[in-house]
């Protein structure tokens, strides 16, 4: 049977009723999923951080181990070449050895510069580790202590938004598809998520216009379906909420 202007009125406003329950189940929530997911999204961040400058430390550890080999083998190299220099025939087999041992020499130089320069890199690197470190733990608490909290939050208020969504549900469907779209498309766009409100004080309690005498009297008949001029909210006569509440 088509349900009359009245009717349809009704179960919006019903429907609206169990919307902003839920979104005052969700308000007390607030910005905490977000800042849960924020402080995920950092934790991760560091810890990738922290990984790959403990690669790059590492990499650095082997590089001065490469060094001290190539020494030691330079090392013995001038230890051949010295023994090598006391046999020698003529002056040219003197220089072509000497040129050897000066070579190893300037070899073992370069690796002691090297492996300075490695160690500073490793002292800096340590104290940027360090810091990501701290700052993981610090990170890494604030996100147990958000977790908890947001975990206390939606465990005293899940029971309620799940039941609240179902009622919400079986509302919707008591509402005819044109003006659910309708519907739907005024709370989204609406900050409040208002989409159908009463008159307060000769107001829309959407957006607090006044509305003309005339435009509340036909509110209150409930003959047509109105909108107020100023935001396009739906518009209910004040009866109607006290109607709703329960007894």
């Amino acid at each position: 049977m088509e349900q009359t202007i009245e009717q349809k009125l009704k179960a919006l406003y019903e429907l609206q009723t169990i919307h902003t329950k839920i979104d005052k189940i969700r308000q007390v929530r607030g910005e905490l999923p977000m800042e849960v997911s924020d402080l995920e999204d950092e934790v991760a961040g560091l810890e990738t951080r922290i990984q790959k400058i403990k690669s790059e430390l590492d990499d650095l550890e082997d590089s001065i181990v490469t060094r001290k080999n190539l020494i030691k083998e330079a090392q013995a190299n001038i230890k051949k070449y010295e023994v090598q220099l006391n046999e020698v025939k003529n002056n040219r087999e003197y220089e072509a050895i000497s040129k050897e041992i000066e070579i190893q020499g300037l070899d073992i130089q370069v690796s002691e510069k090297k492996i300075k320069e490695y160690g500073f890199e490793i002292t800096t690197k340590t104290q940027i580790y360090e810091k990501a470190v701290a700052d993981l733990e610090g990170r890494q608490h604030d996100l147990d202590a958000k977790k908890a909290e947001l975990d206390t939050i939606t465990g005293e208020t899940q029971k309620d938004e799940l039941e609240l969504t179902a009622e919400a549900e079986k509302a919707k469907a008591n509402i005819e598809e044109r003006l659910l779209t309708a519907y739907t498309r005024l709370r989204s766009n609406a900050k409040n998520g208002l989409a159908v409100v009463t008159i307060s004080r000769d107001s829309c309690s959407g957006c607090f216009n006044q509305i003309p005498p005339q435009r509340q009297s036909d509110i209150r008949q409930r003959k047509k379906i109105i909108v107020c001029e100023h935001c396009g909210r739906i518009l209910v006569d004040e009866q109607m909420a006290l109607e709703a509440e329960p007894a």
